[in-house]
């Protein structure tokens, strides 16, 4: 298995060098880059249905393409991909559509995203520097195999009517040739773990082949909960996988302790996960767990475009991959070139799969420049805001209050959403992990910052704010839940903010109450929380 991994970590590695040398050029004139992308965009696909309802053979700069084709949202599109699902060729895209990829983000419904060669390309096109770059600065990378998170198929599907295939079989799909080939031979886990039966038989076969790598190098995986929730079941399986496990495996893990994964796996070097938004909480408790070992955040990649990736220590766009553009705060759409370090966008994506000016919904922070390209932080998703009363608590000013909330002790799942009783609606947060008295006052304190919760909390339309202490599985009982609404497993990423009710019946523990905080209506006479 060593040599084997080792050997296609080195082709993997080298077949990447020449998009890692595109996109360090690129990074020196990213409007350059941009702009032929969008050329080469606008002339691949001028005769297909969408190019000729759009003019696209009269467009000849940005301005001709942003007054002639509008933004669009799934919405939108989903005429023309009901036409591709319907066998219908040439719609978005003059390349086939190979698979209608199902996604659903946090706030929105499930959708049907194309996915051609050329946008296999244009992921490649951020995923290759990434990796040399992640070898560069890690070299043992190479010497051993890796774990790539598998999504398990737990729930049966009714298949659906298209002429196009709807979904992948298998993760490694996403990387097509010689790139699902080489990822395949560098799996510690072995894609038909996706096949198993339940969530515990799945933690079970997982944890069995990764214990039976002891030279695992890299973990890539989505919200690091994964993660966590995958090494909460070590203890309770252990001394079965060591039944199963096989006597010589047995003897090298004589002296591992399954609550200190680094006795494990001590060659380990990097953890890839999400680090921002909603995901920053649970990275703190991943941290705990591998003291010695890089974890490293990664950048904003969604199943429609590849976004960010960490290069150079820093998250810049990758301005090799899609067309993007920008809407500032004065709802002002603007190119790459224009946006400005220390504001805020949500962003626009123009791919080779067919979304055209699409609202991806997701923003952004320009925090700095890597050469001339911008480096950007996510900041959650535009469209997941909780509206009762007026209040209009959005997730990212949630994220905000909430890292200053916790501070160092981070609990390890946590989301805030409306809650009602016989008294009124109030805000209650959902924590994995002993809360702290001051907590309850504290997060009023902090979500009165925002002046329409302020307003809505002094005339009495929202009660203070308590607190429910998940006793556990939070993360678990939220994707549950979730799947049980239609969601799919993989898809589901977590957020901090709900703008749903009625969580204290899905989530088991019980409020956690402040008794020097009155838990009657507020009123203008009410205990007044200090500024």
């Amino acid at each position: 298995m060593l040599w084997k991994a080792t050997i296609a970590n080195g082709l993997w590695t080298g077949s990447n060098i020449p998009a890692y040398v595109r996109f360090r050029r690129a990074l020196r004139e990213p409007d350059v880059a941009q702009r032929q992308k969008l050329r080469d965009l606008i002339e691949q696909n001028a005769n297909t249905a969408f190019g000729k309802a759009h003019d696209f053979d009269e467009i000849s700069s940005y301005e001709d393409f942003a007054r002639r084709v509008p933004l669009s949202d799934y919405g939108t599109l989903e005429p023309w991909i009901d036409r591709i699902r319907g066998g219908e060729e040439n719609v978005l895209t003059r390349e086939p559509v190979t698979h209608l990829i199902p996604t659903s983000g946090s706030t929105g419904a499930r959708k049907l995203i194309p996915f051609t060669a050329a946008l296999q390309r244009e992921f490649n096109a951020a995923l290759g520097p990434w990796l040399v770059d992640l070898a560069r600065q890690h070299p043992g990378l190479i010497g051993g195999p890796g774990y790539w998170s598998i999504t398990p198929a737990l729930s049966e599907h009714t298949p659906e009517s298209s002429a196009v295939p709807v979904g992948f079989r298998s993760d490694t799909e996403y990387l097509g040739g010689n790139r699902q080939r080489l990822a395949e031979a560098i799996m510690a886990v072995p894609q038909s773990v996706a096949s198993a039966k339940s969530l515990d038989e799945f933690r079970y076969e997982t944890l069995l082949h990764l214990l039976r790598c002891r030279e695992l190098r890299l973990i890539s995986i989505w919200h690091p909960s994964f993660l966590t929730l995958l090494l909460d079941a070590l203890p309770t399986f252990w001394e079965r996988l060591m039944r199963d496990i096989g006597h010589a495996q047995t003897n090298k893990l004589r002296r591992a302790d399954p609550l200190k994964p680094e006795t494990i796996w001590p060659h380990l070097r990097v953890i890839s996960c999400w680090g921002e938004g909603a995901a920053a909480l649970t990275l703190a408790d991943l941290r705990k767990r591998f003291p010695t070992v890089c974890i490293q955040p990664k950048g904003l990649l969604a199943t429609e475009a590849f976004l960010t990736f960490p290069f150079a220590d820093q998250y810049p766009l990758a301005v090799q991959s899609h067309f993007f553009e920008f809407i500032n705060s004065e709802r002002t759409v603007i190119p790459t070139e224009e946006i400005r370090e220390g504001e805020e966008y949500e962003i626009v994506i123009t791919t080779a799969g067919g979304l055209w000016r699409y609202l991806l919904g997701d923003r952004v922070l320009v925090t700095g420049r890597l050469e001339k390209t911008p480096s950007l932080k996510f900041l959650g998703r535009k469209g997941n805001v909780s509206d009762r009363f007026g209040e209009k608590l959005s997730e990212p000013f949630v994220a905000q209050a909430l890292t200053q909330l916790f501070g160092d002790n981070s609990p390890r799942f946590a989301l805030l959403a409306p809650d009602e009783d016989e008294l009124g609606c109030r805000y209650t947060l959902y924590v994995e992990g002993r809360p702290e008295l001051h907590w309850v006052a504290a997060l009023d304190r902090t979500l009165r910052r925002n002046p329409h919760y302020t307003y809505c909390r002094d005339l009495g339309q929202l009660l203070t704010p308590r607190i429910f202490q998940i006793s556990a599985q939070g993360f678990q009982s939220y994707a549950a839940h979730q799947a049980a609404h239609g969601a799919r497993l993989g898809d589901i990423k977590p957020v901090l903010l709900s703008s749903t009710s009625g969580w204290s019946n899905i989530f088991c523990g019980e409020y956690f109450s402040d008794s020097r905080l009155p838990e009657s209506r507020s009123t203008f006479l009410d205990i007044a929380v200090p500024p």
